[in-house]
């Protein structure tokens, strides 16, 4: 049996108390950045292969189903508005199609053949690098893809929630993030979806900030999307540049980003 699946290390759960339950469940929270404390090594790697394909040209995919594909395609969703990104830089593909993002597409994880027919729609090629999410780590839909990859001379990663799986083993750069026993027998959207999200979050930071999109600590090239955003990028110019609010705000709405106007600004002075 694998971990993903054996038993959990509480029972009786519908005699708990709510106060028990969400003690309880919360202590088994607590051991996932322990987990991935582990692995970072491995996680290292996967990025220093992105940042490099990426900087000559390449885009970063996903491949799912479930809620790992639902991962995939949230944190592939908030790359552009954080980063200023052209949207298609990261692509994030789950099992049944954009429907399944909502609503399970029953069988669609089954399909080995589908996720490269998938990945040929979007032209993927030998700039490109994919990683497989997949907490079990059997997903056919997922272990296809990546081995189809592979085959095409496609960079592969994945990030995994069990040792010894068949989609690390379909991986050039394996992430095995073990997370042990789910506090639901076999629930993995819980301990190992909440692995999955900060490996991703830590994937995709990382590179940004490496491929140049983070100076300090600001995002200085975000999408001006909401007001708040608005409100942040002109804090972030009165920061830098020691402005007025109203002068960072018509430098802001002049330039289009924090970036644009911050340079812009010293360029004229």
């Amino acid at each position: 049996m694998t971990t993903t699946e054996s038993s959990s290390h509480y029972d009786h759960l519908e005699s708990m108390s709510v106060n028990e339950l969400l003690i309880n469940i919360n202590n088994e929270d607590k051991t996932v950045p322990f987990a991935i404390e582990k692995v970072i090594p491995s996680i290292e790697a996967l990025v220093n292969v992105i940042v490099e394909k990426m900087q000559g040209g390449g885009r970063l995919f996903y491949i799912g189903a479930g809620t790992s594909g639902r991962l995939g395609v949230v944190d592939a969703s908030e790359i552009p508005p954080t980063y200023g990104v052209p949207h298609g830089k990261v692509i994030g593909l789950i099992a049944g199609g954009d429907m399944a993002i909502r609503k399970a597409v029953e069988n669609a994880e089954d399909d080995a053949a589908q996720a490269w027919k998938d990945l040929e729609e979007h032209l993927i090629n030998q700039q490109d690098v994919l990683i497989g999410i997949a907490a079990s780590g059997r997903t056919p839909y997922v272990i296809g893809g990546l081995k189809d990859a592979r085959a095409n001379g496609v960079v592969t990663g994945c990030i995994v929630c069990n040792h010894g799986s068949a989609v690390a083993a379909a991986a050039d750069y394996p992430v095995e993030v073990v997370v042990g026993p789910e506090f639901v027998t076999g629930s993995t959207r819980m301990k190992a979806g909440t692995a999955q999200k900060l490996v991703l979050n830590m994937i995709t930071t990382a590179t940004m900030i490496k491929l140049g999109h983070v100076k300090g600590n600001k995002m200085v090239d975000m999408q001006l999307t909401n007001k708040k955003l608005v409100d942040r990028g002109t804090r972030m110019i009165m920061e830098e540049l020691q402005v007025s609010a109203d002068q960072a705000a018509q430098l802001l709405k002049t330039h289009g980003s924090v970036r644009n106007a911050v340079e812009a600004f010293r360029n004229s002075v």
